[in-house]
């Protein structure tokens, strides 16, 4: 079995800066997975132009959700197995609630005047490959994203609405001392992480870590899981 993960390079400490991304490296960990990861700034060769992709056995799969999906059926994982289909359909809910969210973390990121210099020159410093003219390019191409999705026509204050709503919702879904559906976590529990560990880990004090860093729920979730897949799988190559 040969399994590798491609995904954007890590930043503040996580396996990578980008939500979709640290789910798959949190799923592969907690269903116990082995597997090789290679860090990649370029997407454009990427299914579709976009990370995460897994490389399986010669197999590409692109999507986050069709990730999972793939890995569970090819491998037989039970991590999902006991769940309802009421369950099943929160966690969809919940999966689509973070597709809103991402718009507004990267926002946060690429777009706000108020924290892009520090993100900028935490890439930067954390990898020395990058220069100031690729970063340029790729936050122009991430304003013509925000405009055609709709985030990058909100305000400031409009957008971290909507990701502090979101961030509410996830809140009120933890159970205390608990993940999502219960005392261990499922494929849901990898998805939350991976936006939460980008957000209270990150180094800057946007309204999306101000929030998180409120909610002793979110933070005990995000350092549960996260305790779990950095103890995991020390085979596990990083590329």
């Amino acid at each position: 079995m040969t399994i590798t993960l491609y995904s954007y390079p890590t930043l503040f400490g996580v396996a990578d800066n980008n939500g979709y991304g640290l789910k798959i490296f949190a799923f592969l960990r907690l269903v116990g997975l082995p597997f090789v990861h290679e860090h990649l700034f370029d997407a454009s060769s990427a299914p579709r132009g976009q990370l995460p992709n897994i490389v399986d056995n010669g197999e590409t799969v692109g999507d986050s959700e069709t990730i999972v999906a793939h890995l569970t059926r090819n491998y037989g994982l039970t991590i999902d197995h006991a769940l309802s289909e009421r369950q099943r359909a929160l966690s969809l809910l919940v999966t689509r609630l973070l597709d809103d969210l991402y718009w507004v973390m990267s926002y946060s990121r690429w777009k706000d005047e108020r924290y892009w210099p520090a993100f900028r020159a935490a890439l930067l410093r954390e990898h020395p490959s990058l220069t100031e003219e690729g970063l340029a390019r790729a936050r122009d191409y991430n304003f013509q994203r925000y405009f055609y999705q709709g985030i990058g026509r909100y305000e400031p204050d409009a957008a971290y609405e909507r990701g502090l709503a979101d961030l509410g919702v996830l809140a009120g879904l933890i159970a205390e001392g608990g993940f999502v559906h219960g005392g261990e976590p499922t494929s849901i529990d990898a998805g939350i992480y991976g936006f939460i560990a980008n957000i209270h880990f990150y180094d800057i004090d946007t309204p999306l870590k101000q929030f998180v860093s409120s909610r002793p729920e979110l933070v005990a979730h995000c350092l549960a899981i996260h305790e779990r897949v950095m103890r995991a799988q020390p085979h596990a190559k990083n590329g």
